[in-house]
């Protein structure tokens, strides 16, 4: 698995002619530059993989669909025509690009569950917590109402979750307030409530709900992020008619990590890998899911679903230009 931050101005000429006819035409028909930036990083990330992956060489890396022509899983297109087992997925937001891949015999799977001899698949998802314009919507429909518009998504037992429930407040002060210490106000639903908590030391806090909220809004993100990944990981969209079924508990906001300054880059937050997967009511025992915070706002989810002894390993944060341009400029 790699991470790496999207493609700089003035390298986007060199790149653009490291890949395909059509992915380059897919790149620069984005409307915004940000866009663009992230598709020709996901067209260059995925190269490489297949590339390194398979020993074909850069150029001769070709792509199709699995399955539905159009919103099938993509794949890769062997030299003899057939499709290759290998396995993998992209996800990017926000000026970020990750990759998850699985280089082993494959074949097409249902969207539930697999047997334990069964093909590895893979699914990810990148999440950024304040990237959208949420609080507008949130003061307008209350925290309540913002969560039922994604009633096609999200189970009623979910929804009521994120609602209701809460991990931990960070103060302003960087003090962490457990889910036990703030009891019963974890049901708060309204913006700038003074609310006053008395900690396991016995002092007493008080605090904004403000920051009750931003820590409902991170776990919304965090269930998010897993039930994207969980369906990339199926090869297919948000419009799943099962997408209701799946639901996840359990569900921990992993503690983020620390912005890049001018002399140092962000860095990784908590990695968490308990969160329980339920389709139809059922627990899924052979998909493992791992969520982790980078930075402040972001968050990765990974799923591997098959032999359930498979490990997800961390990501590895690659250079641009010496681990992606200099490799595709060699071959």
């Amino acid at each position: 698995m790699f991470l790496f931050a999207s493609l700089p101005v003035e390298k986007a000429p060199e790149a653009l002619n490291l890949i395909s006819h059509k992915e380059r035409q897919a790149c620069l028909s984005k409307m915004f530059i940000a866009d663009a930036r992230m598709a020709l990083g996901s067209a260059l990330l995925k190269r490489l993989f297949v590339s390194e992956s398979l020993g074909i060489p850069w150029h001769d890396v070709k792509f199709t669909k699995r399955g539905d022509p159009v919103h099938g899983k993509p794949c890769v297109l062997l030299p003899d025509g057939v499709s290759s087992p290998l396995d993998f997925n992209i996800s990017h937001q926000a000026g970020l690009v990750a990759l998850i891949g699985w280089n082993g015999t494959s074949k097409p799977i249902s969207s539930e569950s697999v047997g334990e001899n069964d093909p590895i698949h893979v699914g990810a998802d990148i999440v950024c917590v304040n990237e959208r314009d949420d609080w507008r919507n949130i003061d307008l429909e209350g925290f309540d109402g913002w969560i039922d518009i994604y009633e096609e998504i999200f189970s009623e037992e979910e929804r009521w979750d994120m609602k209701f429930n809460v991990d931990s407040v960070t103060l302003l002060d960087g003090q962490i307030l457990t889910a036990e210490e703030i009891g019963r106000h974890d049901r708060c639903l309204r913006k700038d409530v003074p609310l006053t908590v008395t900690r396991m030391n016995g002092q007493q806090v008080t605090f904004n709900s403000d920051l009750l909220l931003e820590a409902k809004l991170r776990r919304f993100y965090t269930f998010f992020c897993y039930k994207e990944a969980y369906i990339k990981l199926a090869g297919e969209a948000l419009l799943a008619p099962w997408l209701k079924q799946l639901e996840f508990h359990n569900v921990k906001s992993p503690k983020a990590g620390t912005v890049a300054r001018c002399s140092t880059h962000g860095t990784w937050g908590e990695r968490i890998d308990d969160v329980e997967i339920l389709m139809r009511g059922n627990k899924v025992e052979n998909v493992k899911m791992v969520i982790q915070a980078f930075e402040e706002n972001f968050m990765f989810a990974t799923a591997v679903q098959g032999n359930s002894k498979t490990e997800i390993p961390p990501f590895e944060k690659l250079d641009l230009e010496h681990d992606i341009l200099a490799v595709a400029n060699m071959a």
